[in-house]
């Protein structure tokens, strides 16, 4: 199964109020597993960042002056997510900042199937915090390199988060790829281990005797009385 786990940077928290994406991160998964392709872009918004914006991620319109406008990448990102299924921390915030772009231009909504890890989150940790850094936190994930908000660094916590969430490291026990594939190779019968002659099972004449010596012991054993 392909997912892509994604992240958004903005100009701020509403899009219908004009603002704007400035950068994406994408990571592209296999079975939950991360297959070391991505895809990372900044955008120039076309309008000034608003400092508490640019607190959060860090990005100021010097950096973004001569980034690409979200147009000129728009084909490149859509083919990289092509038909696979979203992974994304908050993802109506996303989806909502992608679908405004996307319609600036003229273009299709965002069709894909999307899997929402706060909504998991809150399900498996009802009453507890969520944020990407408290599930960092809980499943020991080093988040240390993230003093700002970035979106392919944020994609690619999520990724570990999202294996965490779904059980995924349980798959192979967490063996090394050539081992799991022993453990899988095992647990068909395809090894090239010698076969041995089965034990016989028929009891031996001194075995029926100390069976029916134990029998004699018994208060109308059902055994002797079946035998009858």
């Amino acid at each position: 199964m392909r997912e892509i786990v994604l992240d958004t940077e903005t100009t701020g928290l509403d899009p219908l109020a004009g603002h704007r994406v400035v950068e994406v991160g994408c990571i592209e998964l296999l079975n939950t597993v991360a297959t070391g392709k991505s895809f990372h872009a900044y955008f120039n918004p076309e309008m000034l960042m608003p400092m508490g914006a640019q607190d959060i991620h860090g990005l100021s319109d010097e950096f973004l002056a001569d980034k690409p406008l979200f147009a000129e990448r728009l084909d490149e990102l859509l083919a990289f997510l092509g038909d696979a299924q979203l992974v994304i921390h908050n993802a109506q915030f996303d989806i909502g900042f992608l679908n405004a772009e996307l319609e600036r231009l003229g273009r299709p909504q965002l069709a894909n199937a999307y899997v929402d890890t706060v909504s998991v989150a809150r399900r498996k940790f009802p009453g507890q915090r969520v944020s990407l850094d408290a599930l960092c936190e809980r499943f020991n994930v080093d988040n240390s390199a993230r003093t700002k908000h970035g979106a392919l660094l944020d994609a690619e916590l999520l990724a570990e988060v999202y294996l965490e969430l779904s059980g995924g490291r349980q798959r192979d026990l967490g063996l090394a790829p050539e081992m799991a594939a022993a453990s899988v190779v095992a647990n068909l019968g395809m090894t090239n281990r010698p076969v041995r002659p089965s034990r016989p099972h028929a009891p031996t004449a001194s075995e029926l005797a100390a069976h029916m010596a134990f029998l004699q012991q018994l208060t109308n054993p059902l055994w002797l009385q079946a035998a009858v």
